[in-house]
């Protein structure tokens, strides 16, 4: 069964080899509402490790074009917060390694300055002015301010199993981990967004906290989940279900396999999973995401031999974020990395043929991104040689 908790997974990823390259982070996403209107809007909060082993006591940078040319990779927590919505921003704090205190025992927790996270709680500030986005491109980031102080509970969990076990992290066989320890999570507490109060309740926060660590990032990028879920077909609100969908190229050493999707639904008490790690289910992935002029959707059909998931979301672009990472090598390969909180659809789960429920979701993590090797090569290319003249 996947909804089996395991903190163990969610423990700091970076020894051996990925300790020299390598990332490990660790995401909440969570919806709160404005303390004088009432308004909703969704925020996330992310802590991203990088390359422990060459850190020193200032974050190193590796979309400077000097440090490329020389061959210098990323260094780093950088504390990411922000907010989908009309007024979407991501925003970025950095810290040298030697300013970090990272417990790597179980449970985890990192701590820089007035920044902090565990498995039970999160706190933290990030202020970033106009004029330091625009002056530091390298902080991949927009300007604004956002605090926060909260408490969390990891109801649900996605454990997707001996893929992500304690073999497979020893020898760091995947290129890309993922475990949702809360797929659905209980927040309590408040965020400030550039001054305005937003207060984050358990009941009404549909909640998200998941980690991915490896060594690079997958293309294509596919990320979709939601636990406010209603039955379109009793209109009952669905209060103990959540589903969660990502993935897109696995990497295995050498072996890629290409176009595959972890998911599973927890639906009532009862769980769906589609996971094709788990051969003897026949687990089959077929997903499209595409963007248009104003939305981006996805289609993902999954069937194993008993189950079937069909799932169908759209989310607005104008609510969405172009979100930034440079891998552990100091490449940013993902330039059109689409992430958004606001999406909606539908998802229609099938057991043995028959229709188990057609399920309206609202407030939809959602993600997609895909670049290809050609593309990434060219444009490191190009910010050396720019460099190079510059000088």
């Amino acid at each position: 069964m996947f909804n089996k908790h395991d903190i163990s997974r969610n423990t700091c990823q970076l020894t051996g080899a990925q300790a020299r390259q390598g990332y490990d982070w660790w995401w909440h996403s969570f919806t709160g509402y404005d303390a004088e209107t009432g308004e909703a809007r969704p925020f996330f909060i992310e802590f991203f490790l990088c390359n422990p082993a060459s850190g020193t006591s200032h974050p190193v940078f590796g979309q400077l074009a000097e440090n490329q040319e020389k061959g210098i990779r990323p260094s780093y927590l950088m504390v990411k917060a922000g907010s989908w919505g009309s007024d979407a921003a991501q925003l970025h704090r950095f810290f040298g390694w030697e300013k970090i205190k990272v417990d790597m025992g179980c449970p985890f927790s990192i701590e820089a300055d007035d920044c902090k996270i565990g498995e039970t709680f999160t706190e933290g500030r990030v202020c970033v002015s106009l004029q330091d986005s625009i002056d530091h491109p390298e902080w991949m980031c927009q300007a604004g301010e956002m605090s926060w102080n909260l408490k969390l509970s990891k109801k649900t969990a996605f454990n997707v199993g001996y893929g992500a076990g304690k073999l497979f992290r020893k020898l760091q066989l995947f290129e890309m981990f993922w475990h949702a320890e809360g797929m659905a999570t209980e927040y309590q507490g408040f965020v400030m967004w550039n001054g305005r109060k937003y207060i984050i309740s358990p009941e009404d926060c549909y909640g998200y906290a998941d980690k991915n660590w490896g060594k690079d990032f997958t293309s294509p990028w596919v990320w979709l989940s939601s636990c406010n879920l209603t039955s379109e077909i009793s209109g009952k609100k669905l209060t103990d279900s959540v589903f969660d969908i990502g993935g897109g190229r696995p990497k295995c050493g050498p072996i890629v396999l290409d176009r595959k999707l972890l998911s599973a639904f927890w639906y009532e008490g009862k769980g769906f999973e589609f996971n094709f790690s788990k051969f003897w289910t026949f687990c089959r992935t077929k997903f499209d995401c595409r963007e248009t002029d104003t939305q981006i959707i996805w289609h993902v059909d999954q069937r194993t031999w008993r189950s079937r998931m069909i799932t169908d979301i759209t989310c607005e672009k104008k609510d969405m974020l172009l979100v930034n990472y440079e891998a552990p090598d100091g490449l940013k390969r993902h330039n059109r990395l689409w992430n958004g909180g606001n999406g909606k659809g539908t998802v229609q789960l099938f057991h043995k043929g028959q229709l188990v429920d057609r399920i309206h979701a609202e407030n939809i993590g959602c993600e997609w991104g895909e670049y290809t090797f050609f593309e990434n090569k060219l444009d490191g290319v190009i910010k050396v040689a720019i460099h190079q003249v510059l000088q």
